[in-house]
């Protein structure tokens, strides 16, 4: 695995948790230029309001990140923001450096109050270990994931430059950012501005673009670090730009795509896409309203051939479109049905529906026939064990 230039990484088991690893670390060598952007859900966790401040006084100055697991340290109160404070601090004290260089994250139980003596031995011990472990920093973020989340690229722009996304999210996940963690890193130098830019649009139509079962989190983050270590600068309106975005997309995408497959009892991953719409705001809240129907996901996990409820969830969007003009086709990558064709649905093989619907993965296609503009959105079904996991979350 390709490392960004001058990071550094440690991930490990400080008792927060039972067994598994619990805190994680992230450090540069080098100042980095930050953007980052955090759940839409109007309470927010301590963390999450500690990095607003921190990004609106020093996005350019970023050194580190402290990430703990099992305790989201939100709906804590005081007590809670100064644990986030308190965090940071001692991150930066073991790492010497200014503590408003230090972003914080958590993610786990809402209401709970973190152990701070355990976070400040994992603290310790995470930067005695900071090293290229990037496997373990994945790990340590987990809470109801079953596998880490990771995605690299290489580009040469000319020189090379390496881009490295690692996630956590498998439950309470629903468009505009919610229920997941996802950093970037990079050794390219990028203007604070043009990056603030280049990651909203990569995160509008990637995680942005995902359900696994329409709850918000309090504690969602996408975050960014720039440390231009490769010494190549991205410049707006250049082949560069351009290819660096490519990648960047590439990478949330391929995150995004891993989160909802690892879904909280999730046994298959739905693509939605919709082709051909109005414009592309329509598109948006189409399919991502598809892929946020619980009859849909309901459905599709039993491979029921109930084609209509995706053309209600279609309906369900608030947007004006024409039925008459609507297409709908079911596939699994191999073999594509038609059910529904200009507003009339049409005659398949139930057989043949129910075998693709018990694929690992079904695409939908709603075309409007309207214009030109499209977008496609990721979701999974929806089982027993998600019911089974989050009924027991606790304890």
């Amino acid at each position: 695995m390709n490392i960004p230039k001058g990071f550094k990484f440690s991930g490990l088991h400080c008792g927060i948790k039972r067994y598994r690893k619990d805190i994680a670390l992230a450090y540069s060598e080098k100042e980095c230029v930050t953007s980052g952007f955090f759940t839409t859900n109007a309470i927010k966790a301590a963390p999450v309001l500690h990095n607003i401040q921190v990004l609106k006084e020093n996005s350019e100055n970023i050194r580190a990140l402290i990430v703990n697991s099992k305790i989201a340290n939100s709906c804590t109160g005081e007590e809670g923001l100064q644990n986030a404070f308190k965090m940071a601090k001692i991150t930066a004290q073991k790492l010497h450096i200014d503590s408003r260089s230090v972003l914080v994250a958590s993610t786990g139980i809402i209401g709970i109050q973190l152990p701070m003596e355990k976070v400040e031995y994992g603290i310790d011990a995470a930067v005695k270990k900071l090293d290229s472990d990037v496997i373990s920093f994945a790990e340590a973020i987990m809470t109801t994931d079953t596998t880490v989340k990771i995605s690299f690229r290489k580009i040469n722009v000319p020189q090379e430059v390496i881009l490295l996304g690692i996630a956590k999210g498998s439950g309470m996940i629903h468009p505009n950012l919610s229920t997941m963690l996802a950093f970037i890193f990079t050794d390219a130098k990028i203007p604070f501005y043009t990056l603030k830019e280049l990651l909203k649009k990569s995160i509008d139509k990637t995680y942005n673009m995902i359900d696994v079962d329409g709850d918000m989190s309090t504690n969602d983050m996408v975050l960014m670090f720039c440390n231009g270590a490769a010494n190549v600068e991205i410049k707006e309106k250049t082949a560069a730009y351009d290819k660096f975005s490519r990648a960047l997309d590439e990478i949330n995408t391929e995150l995004a795509k891993k989160i909802v497959s690892d879904g909280e009892g999730a046994s298959k991953v739905i693509e939605v896409r919709v082709a051909n719409a109005p414009d592309e705001a329509t598109a948006k809240k189409v399919a991502r309203s598809i892929c946020s129907s619980n009859l849909v996901k309901t459905a599709i996990h039993g491979a029921d051939t109930n084609w209509g409820r995706i053309i209600a969830a279609a309906g369900s969007s608030q947007t004006f479109f024409s039925l008459e003009m609507v297409d709908l086709h079911i596939s699994d990558g191999k073999e594509e049905i038609c059910v529904f064709e200009k507003g009339k649905s049409q005659a398949f093989n139930e057989e043949n529906l129910r075998r693709v619907l018990s694929s690992r993965e079904i695409f939908l296609l709603l075309n409007m026939n309207t214009s030109n503009s499209s977008a496609t959105a990721w979701g999974c079904d929806l089982t027993e064990k998600y019911i089974q996991i989050n009924g027991r979350y606790k304890t």
